[in-house]
C-alpha cells in the first residue's frame, strides 16, 4: 500500500458515519443490529466469536430506536455510542452471555458485567458476541481447547495473534463497529498489526479492570478499524472504578495540540526487511508531518526472563493442581514452571521492572513519543502459539517474538498500533506509538494524524468482508 491510499472509511471512523446514518434515519438500531448479527451467524469463517448475542442485543437496539424517535438529535446526550455495535473478549464477564475465558475449566466469577462492558451499554452500544481468546489469555496466538484457532482475514491458513485475535478478525471483516478487549503482554496490539486494525492500550490503570490481576500487567482497551474509532470507544470506559484499586489514573497533561514532536524510533533485533520497509514509510509520513525523528536504543538486560517470572507466578498462583487435567497444555508447562519460582526470584524480576521504568522516564525526558514496528515478524502459521523458534511452551519462550509489546505493559505506558501497510505477501504489518504514563490524549492525535496520511489498508480478500455491502458504512 502506498501513502494515502484510502479505504472503506474515512478518517471520521465507522462509528461516526454510522451515527449520521442514524440521525437522517437512513436506518434503525435494530435494522443495523440485525445485520450485523446476521452476518456474524452466517459468515464468521475465522472463528472470531464464540458465542452470538439473540434477544438482549434487539432489545437493547429497540431500546436506542425509541431513545431516537422520542429525542431526535438529543438521544445522542449522554449516549455518545448509541447503536454501535461491540463485541466483547471471551475473558470479560458479560450478564447475558457466558464468559468460557477460553478454557475448559470453570468460571466460577458472577454472571454480571465488567465495569468497561457496563459502561459500553450505558453510553448506548450495543453487545454483539464474545470473541475468541486462548485460555485466560495465555498466548499472543488465540487457539486452545475451547473453540477452533483465529484465523488472519488476509491469510487464513495464517495466525491471527492474540490472545485478542477473535477481537481483531471481527473488526477487520467489519462485524461491529468495534471490540473491548485486553493487553497483558501485547494481546490487543499484536492481533491488531496481523489483522490490519487499530488497536489502543490506555494507561495502566486508566481503564479499571475488575478482578485486578495481581501482576499488574494487564490492560483493558479497545480495537477499531480507525484510531478515531478505537478512542471513542475507549473514552466511555475511562475513570475509577472502587473494585479496581489502580484505577483512574489521569493524565500528565503533555500538550496533545502541538504540531511537532520529538520522536525516538526503535528498531527491535529480529525485525524481517519485509516489515522494516514497510513500517519506515511511517517514519517518512511522521517527518513529513514536521516531527523530529531520530533513532534510539532501549537496552534493558533480562527483560524478558523477568517478564516470564512475572506471568508464571501469577498463572501458577491462579491453577491448583486438580485443574491440570482441564488446562491447556502449553499453558500448563508456564503454570509449573511458575511453581518453582522462589519469593526471591519474583523480587529480581520486579526489580528489572523498576530498572526499565527508570530507563524508559529518561528517553522520554528527551523523546515526547516513541515508535517502531508493532511486531517485527510477519504472521505465523494458524496452528501454532508462535513462530517455530518459539512454539515449544517448554522453552518459555512464548512471547520473545514479540519484544516491541510487552515492555509496555512492563511499564503501563499507552500504545496504539495502527496499520503501516502490506508486506510483499500481502499481509499487514502495524506501527506503534508509545508516551509516556497518562500521556493518552497526546498519543491518540498524533496516531489519527499519522493514519490520515497512511491511509487505511485494502480490505481482505472477498470471502472474508462479510458485513452486507447494503449495510456497510459508505
Amino acid at each position: 500500500m502506498t501513502a494515502g491510499a484510502h479505504g472503506a472509511h474515512g478518517a471520521h471512523g465507522a462509528i461516526g458515519e454510522l451515527t449520521a446514518r442514524l440521525r437522517r434515519r437512513e436506518t434503525t438500531v435494530v435494522e443495523h443490529v440485525q445485520a450485523v448479527l446476521d452476518a456474524v451467524r452466517e459468515h464468521d469463517t475465522l472463528g472470531a466469536f464464540v458465542t452470538v448475542a439473540g434477544d438482549e442485543a434487539l432489545r437493547a437496539a429497540e431500546h436506542a430506536d425509541r431513545r431516537i424517535r422520542e429525542r431526535g438529535a438529543g438521544a445522542w446526550q449522554g449516549a455518545p455510542l448509541l447503536g454501535v455495535t461491540v463485541s466483547v473478549k471471551d475473558l470479560l464477564q458479560t450478564r447475558d452471555l457466558p464468559t468460557t475465558r477460553g478454557s475448559l475449566l470453570p468460571n466460577h466469577r458472577p454472571r454480571k458485567d465488567a465495569p468497561a462492558v457496563a459502561r459500553l451499554r450505558a453510553a448506548g452500544a450495543v453487545v454483539i458476541g464474545k470473541t475468541t481468546t486462548s485460555e485466560y489469555g495465555w498466548s499472543a496466538a488465540t487457539l486452545g481447547r475451547t473453540a477452533p484457532p483465529t484465523a488472519n482475514p488476509y491469510a487464513p491458513h495464517l495466525t491471527a495473534g492474540g490472545s485478542s485475535g477473535g477481537a481483531a478478525a471481527a473488526v477487520a471483516t467489519g462485524l461491529g463497529e468495534g471490540a473491548l478487549a485486553t493487553d497483558g503482554a501485547g494481546s490487543i496490539r499484536i492481533p491488531a498489526a496481523f489483522c490490519g486494525v487499530a488497536g489502543y492500550k490506555p494507561s495502566y490503570g486508566r481503564v479499571p479492570y475488575v478482578p485486578n490481576g495481581v501482576d499488574r500487567l494487564a490492560h483493558q482497551g479497545t480495537l477499531a478499524r480507525t484510531v478515531t474509532d478505537a478512542a471513542a470507544l475507549a473514552a466511555v470506559i475511562a475513570g475509577p472504578h472502587p473494585a479496581d484499586p489502580d484505577s483512574g489514573l489521569g493524565s500528565i497533561d503533555l500538550p496533545a495540540h502541538r504540531r511537532r514532536q520529538h520522536i525516538g524510533w526503535i528498531e527491535y533485533e529480529g525485525t524481517t526487511e519485509e516489515i522494516r520497509k514497510v513500517t519506515e514509510q511511517a517514519m517518512g509520513a511522521l517527518t513529513g508531518q514536521g516531527h523530529h525523528v531520530e533513532r534510539v536504543q532501549v537496552r534493558c538486560d533480562d527483560l524478558y526472563p523477568a517478564l516470564v517470572d512475572i506471568l508464571a507466578a501469577a498463572e501458577a498462583a491462579g491453577t491448583t493442581r486438580e485443574d491440570e487435567e482441564h488446562c491447556d497444555p502449553g499453558r500448563l508447562e508456564i503454570v509449573r514452571y511458575g511453581r518453582t519460582l522462589s519469593g526471591t526470584a519474583l523480587m529480581r524480576a520486579e526489580e528489572v521492572r523498576q530498572q526499565l521504568r527508570t530507563r524508559l522516564r529518561s528517553v522520554m525526558r528527551r523523546h515526547h513519543l516513541l515508535a517502531m514496528a508493532t511486531v517485527p515478524i510477519e504472521p505465523f502459521d494458524l496452528h501454532a502459539i508462535a513462530p517455530p523458534w518459539a512454539a515449544d511452551p517448554r522453552d518459555l519462550l512464548w512471547l520473545s517474538w514479540s519484544p516491541a509489546s510487552y515492555p509496555f505493559n512492563m511499564t503501563g505506558q499507552p500504545a496504539v498500533t495502527l496499520p503501516a501497510g502490506l508486506t510483499g505477501s500481502g499481509l499487514p504489518a502495524g506501527i506503534q506509538l508509545v508516551g509516556p504514563v497518562g500521556a493518552d490524549d497526546l498519543v491518540l492525535t498524533v496516531a489519527h494524524r499519522l493514519e490520515r496520511e497512511l491511509g487505511a489498508l485494502p480490505p481482505p480478500r472477498p470471502g472474508h468482508a462479510l458485513v452486507p455491502a447494503t449495510e456497510r458504512t459508505p
